[in-house]
């Protein structure tokens, strides 16, 4: 059986967050603070910021150091869509859609790429129902 993606992902150590932000009232930085308190490995991503919450932050997916096991969306629907492309070519195979961040085409773009999809959910919530 098929694990549960809102289930199996949590377990996932090493993440990129798409959106990141400087801001800590957004959820950017909210998500970002909350997955490195929790002790995963998290990336920020947004081309606009060079560090975020005193860890480096980068432009693209593809300027990683690593790649991640899960990406998690904070952008809007229309810039999800483009990120998708990226985790395609860098063989990422878990997206995380934040709520806000989904759009049905963007769900099926994922899908028809064979990516495993979270949307409707969000990841703070989720994590915490499955921590052991």
């Amino acid at each position: 059986m098929t694990p549960n993606p809102t289930q199996e992902f949590p377990t996932l150590k090493s993440w990129a967050v798409i959106g990141v932000s400087a801001d800590r009232e957004k959820y950017g930085n909210k998500i970002f603070r909350d997955l490195l308190q929790a002790g995963y490995q998290v990336y920020g991503v947004n081309p606009k910021l060079t560090e975020v919450e005193g860890q480096p932050c980068y432009p693209s997916l593809k300027d990683l150091p690593v790649v991640p096991e899960v990406v998690n969306i904070v952008v809007p629907p229309i810039v999800a869509e483009n990120i998708i492309d990226d985790c395609v070519a860098l063989n990422i195979k878990r997206i995380w859609f934040q709520p806000g961040s989904e759009s049905d085409a963007a769900i099926q773009k994922a899908e028809a790429a064979g990516l495993t999809v979270v949307a409707n959910a969000c990841i703070m919530i989720e994590k915490h129902a499955f921590a052991s």
